[in-house]
């Protein structure tokens, strides 16, 4: 393996390949975005270079603002949700299912590979209010409970949409932290019950602390999704009502494809990277002190 690795000829014909696909897809659309977020305009138009007008439009545009808000608001709710409930379930398989939690697993699980449109449908089913209620409205109102018009609202459209999502992605990072936690050697777990450790005190202390480094890259996958969320909105609530389920992908959507304003389309995208990028370093930093201490 030295010898491999110490061979700048062999490095090249491994890594190459790898590289110029990574060039390709990643860095190059990256550049392309940001010269694109030079200009104003579009490929019927034509191209009009602007400098930096349009991130000053970025900076004073109040449905961007809106929409950055929107994003962040639903990438920590729905963050926070997904790992607190993949790591409860994952610790249900572990250590209350054990072997049999293989038909769990799966049943959890299945809501992955369903289409998001398909789960969008369903959802709408449910919190239905007019001109047929849904399931949610009949149990409102077998209970005396005013029906709601769910899907009215600002509110109560982010509700359903972070339940959705919920429900909908809960079962992956179950088994991406259920992966983490299966690597905790039994022998330390069995040497922690004999000092006393249970319960709650063996999570806290023992298998929080040995599964952090796949709990980190949990966390960092799903904040990053997170910001980046699109279809389900697009097929729940279409951004609306109005714009106030409206994220920034879908925002940038519109701006580029709908209203054909390129330039500022990129400027959005840009928007996004940025953010994707420094959340995953902030939290890359959080996780390398966290591990040095432990």
């Amino acid at each position: 393996m030295e010898s491999v690795l110490g061979n700048k000829k062999a490095v090249a014909i491994l890594l190459g390949p790898a590289l110029i696909v990574f060039l390709g897809v990643i860095v190059v659309p990256v550049v392309w975005s940001f010269v694109y977020s030079l200009y104003s305009g579009n490929v019927i138009r034509g191209f009009t270079f602007v400098g930096a007008h349009n991130f000053a439009r970025l900076w004073s545009d109040p449905e961007a603002h809106k929409a950055l808000w929107f994003t962040v608001k639903y990438a920590l709710v729905v963050t926070v949700g997904q790992i607190l409930l993949g790591y409860a379930l994952a610790l249900l398989y572990v250590f209350v299912l054990r072997k049999a939690s293989t038909l769990v697993r799966t049943m959890v699980f299945f809501p992955v590979v369903l289409p998001t449109v398909t789960v969008s449908l369903l959802f709408t089913r449910f919190f239905q209010y007019a001109p047929t209620e849904g399931p949610i409205n009949s149990i409102l109102g077998a209970i005396g409970a005013q029906h709601v018009d769910f899907f009215a609202t600002g509110g109560t459209s982010f509700l359903v949409l972070v339940v959705m999502d919920l429900w909908r992605t809960q079962g992956f990072y179950a088994v991406l932290l259920y992966a983490g936690l299966v690597e905790i050697p039994d022998a330390v777990l069995d040497a922690a019950r004999v000092d006393g450790a249970g319960g709650w005190r063996l999570v806290r202390h023992v298998v929080v602390p040995m599964s952090l480094p796949v709990l980190f890259s949990a966390v960092i996958f799903s904040f990053n999704s997170s910001l980046k969320v699109f279809d389900s909105v697009l097929a729940l609530t279409k951004g609306g009502p109005g714009n106030d389920t409206t994220p920034l992908n879908l925002f940038m959507y519109k701006t580029s494809f709908l209203s054909t304003d390129y330039g500022y389309g990129s400027t959005i995208a840009l928007l996004i990277t940025v953010l994707c990028l420094a959340v995953t370093l902030v939290i890359f930093r959080s996780s390398r002190r966290d591990l040095t201490k432990g």
